[in-house]
């Protein structure tokens, strides 16, 4: 007689709910549109840069990795969010919208397996695309005999993830809050213009007209995760801070070598915070 249990398939744990919720979100995320679309534009504009980076230092062709990765910065500050958030921002939605979330939640996994499921298979969407368009970057100057620095290229992965990951975790926020795709879409869209645009014056204005101190410059500065990003990537390459003003100056005398600790708790913080509250809002609303 066999055992009792014996040949019974055992439910999922945690885990395995999670991976294959990540699984169907990781493959319908890398067969969409807007991934192929991102990808391409991310990987054109990355090679347009490098030419563009020739051209000003009065030479012809493709330039070297480490004059690349500083055109290369600004571009993952203005591409990187708005991949991210729009991506976030249409997952929850998008599915309540279809009725989708309500059949996914009537299986044997339980909300918050759904919610980080859906984070964890979007944010391997995003990196594999970094990876690409920056992949395509970097083989084309290694074809072209351009191969300096390349460990440059390679901290800008990391960091560009880093800031995917933050911004993904807020479009989350905003795709749980959200009832219908286009209005958390749109949200999403907004939140990009504000942390690119708007908070950059608005730090200017508030300098200005409030006669900041150097030291509150610097903290309402580790508030945008863009300024944070901008911060670790000077400081990773090795770039003086000064070029940021006294706020970079006094973070290079005060606080020295804890600089890539703070700038990571910061943007950690991004990453956590808004998933904790996405997962609180999500267990609190209905899924119709």
């Amino acid at each position: 007689m066999a055992e009792p249990g014996r040949g019974s398939r055992r439910p999922p744990g945690f885990a395995g709910n999670v991976v294959t919720v990540a699984r169907r979100e990781a493959r319908d995320a890398v067969t969409s549109r807007w991934f192929v679309l991102y990808t391409a534009a991310f990987a054109g504009l990355g090679l347009a840069v490098s030419f563009v980076s020739a051209a000003g230092s009065g030479g012809t062709g493709l330039s070297g990795y480490g004059r690349t990765t500083a055109g290369l910065v600004n571009l993952v500050l203005l591409v990187v969010p708005l991949m991210a958030l729009t991506a976030g921002a249409s997952s929850v939605a998008s599915d309540r919208e279809r009725g989708m979330l309500p059949y996914l939640l009537a299986q044997p996994v339980s909300r918050g397996e759904v919610l980080l499921g859906k984070y964890f298979g979007l944010a391997l969407a995003l990196a594999a695309s970094m990876c690409l368009g920056l992949g395509v970057c970097a083989a084309v100057l290694a074809w072209k005999g351009h191969v300096t620095r390349p460990a440059s290229l390679a901290w800008l992965l990391g960091l560009s993830t880093a800031l995917a990951l933050g911004m993904l975790s807020v479009g989350m926020l905003i795709s749980v809050v959200a009832r219908r795709a286009s209005v958390a879409v749109g949200t999403a869209v907004f939140a990009w213009l504000v942390l690119v645009f708007v908070s950059d014056l608005g730090l200017m204005a508030g300098a200005i007209t409030l006669r900041l101190r150097i030291e509150e410059l610097f903290m309402l500065s580790l508030i945008n995760p863009l300024q944070v990003f901008k911060m670790w990537s000077l400081y990773a390459a090795d770039a003086s801070l000064d070029v940021l003003g006294p706020a970079g100056l006094y973070a290079t005398e005060e606080l020295g070598r804890t600089l890539h600790a703070v700038f990571a708790g910061c943007l950690a913080a991004w990453a956590v915070v808004p998933m904790l509250a996405a997962a609180v809002v999500m267990s609190r609303r209905s899924p119709l």
